[in-house]
């Protein structure tokens, strides 16, 4: 595996706090401004950045990543596009894990060895790939494990003690937990279930387990990372690019240091999610 999430989770277990794991869509509202925010998200506070890959039928996601896709995509983004960015990234930052998240198809189109041979130079740490079941490993988990990429599947709180094992078989790099039922963007789970969900997971696997879906501000990010190894935030990013574009749907002066600001208030609020745990 790539050394870069190992690293970076242990210099969080070290720190004693959980990371910050950001999302944002690869292109919205388009390349050059896409790539600034994620040039930016490191110094925000951003641990982890997760790369989405825009879709035209992203089933998952709710109105606000579909948005995003559909933003990406009318301004030319393509999966090329998306690696070029992670590539580009890298020209400037060597440590910061990146991973790629989005949907099948335009892996397959593009050709599973070209993708998995194309990610990795560009500096690709894992992928989360949302409609590739555990039964289908043998289509991209496998072949990414076996050139050093990271498979990060997603449990949820219907992946029962029978299911876990079978999900976790070839997990690696953290585990993502959804910590509710629906798509990207719902209500912010009940915080007093993540202790009891993270420790089912973990008695399962040594990996860290992060925990998103619901996550809107500093304090959400307080309360869950108080339970979990980190925090994932997306719907709430993608739509602090959204809030900031003009009426044509365009970048604005406004839009990367939105999204910057918004950063740092999520990661005081991960920072603080121990201290108070131990006070």
């Amino acid at each position: 595996m790539t050394e870069r999430m190992e690293k970076r989770f242990a210099a969080l277990k070290a720190e004693g706090r959980p990371a910050l794991v950001t999302y944002f869509m690869g292109g919205d509202p388009d390349f050059d401004t896409s790539l600034a925010i994620m040039k930016a998200l490191p110094g925000a506070g951003a641990d982890v950045i997760e790369l989405g890959m825009p879709f035209s039928d992203p089933m998952a996601d709710g109105p606000a990543i579909q948005l995003a896709g559909q933003r990406a995509l009318a301004g030319g983004q393509t999966l090329e596009k998306t690696l070029d960015m992670a590539r580009r990234f890298r020209e400037s930052d060597q440590d910061t894990p990146i991973v790629m998240m989005g949907y099948y198809n335009p892996i397959y189109v593009y050709g599973v060895d070209r993708f998995l041979q194309t990610a990795l130079e560009a500096g690709i740490d894992g992928l989360i790939v949302v409609d590739l079941p555990a039964e289908m490993d043998d289509e991209l988990c496998v072949p990414a494990l076996e050139k050093g990429i990271n498979f990060i599947r997603l449990a949820t709180p219907t992946t029962d003690e029978k299911r876990l094992p079978k999900v976790l078989e070839n997990t690696s790099g953290f585990v993502y937990y959804v910590s509710m039922n629906g798509i990207t963007g719902s209500a912010l789970p009940d915080p007093s279930l993540i202790g009891g969900a993270v420790a089912r997971i973990k008695k399962h696997t040594e990996l860290p387990v992060c925990v998103g879906f619901g996550v809107k501000t500093a304090e959400h990010a307080r309360l869950i990372g108080a339970n979990a190894d980190g925090v994932v935030v997306g719907t709430a990013i993608v739509a602090q690019v959204a809030g900031s574009l003009n009426a044509k749907g365009e970048a604005t002066a406004d839009t990367v240091e939105s999204v910057v600001t918004f950063v740092r208030g999520l990661a005081s609020g991960v920072k603080a999610a121990r201290m108070a745990a131990a006070e």
